[in-house]
């Protein structure tokens, strides 16, 4: 996702980049390591933030962390030049995608870099122009995730599941 952000699009060094749901960082910190001016790692639980903010100390690098639900962050205009993010994918909580998607394009400048389920593309396409204000929506390439237990709500040991990476522009 980082590599082809900045080698592609120039999204990630010398920006100013969030990680929405940031969880224990590891998007946030490529950015860094990636050589992004600034980075923010927004996640409401204490627990990931606690394990990105030391994930960070190992690596040396200064990254900033805020615990906030990201519906309910309050930034407003853009804020921010590329916001990365791998969301829920909606599955559990219908919508926790598009929510995640819909505060990322208001406080992006730039682009905004997404995961999402494949079997969801035309609905995050659709819903990206018409309702959340993207100027574009475009599916970089399609991935394969092994995804394995993490959660008390799995079911299954592991599951592969086919994702989409998106690069969004806002209006």
């Amino acid at each position: 996702m980082l590599y082809m952000a900045e080698n592609t699009f120039g999204d990630i060094m010398d920006k100013v980049v969030v990680d929405l749901g940031c969880g224990c960082g590891t998007l946030g910190l490529a950015a860094m390591l990636m050589g992004a001016e600034h980075v923010i790692g927004v996640d409401m639980d204490s627990d990931a933030l606690e394990i990105a903010s030391s994930n960070a100390i190992d690596l040396e690098t200064e990254m900033d962390f805020m615990k906030c639900d990201v519906g309910k962050l309050s930034w407003t205009g853009s804020m921010v030049d590329t916001v990365i993010m791998n969301p829920p994918f909606g599955t559990r909580k219908k919508g926790a995608d598009l929510e995640f998607l819909s505060t990322a394009l208001k406080v992006s400048a730039g682009a905004v870099y997404s995961l999402h389920k494949t079997t969801t593309r035309e609905h995050v396409q659709r819903s990206a122009i018409q309702n959340l204000n993207a100027k574009t929506a475009e599916v970089l390439c399609q991935l394969r995730f092994d995804l394995p237990v993490l959660y008390k709500f799995h079911k299954k040991r592991e599951v592969d599941i086919m994702v989409d990476l998106w690069r969004f522009t806002p209006n």
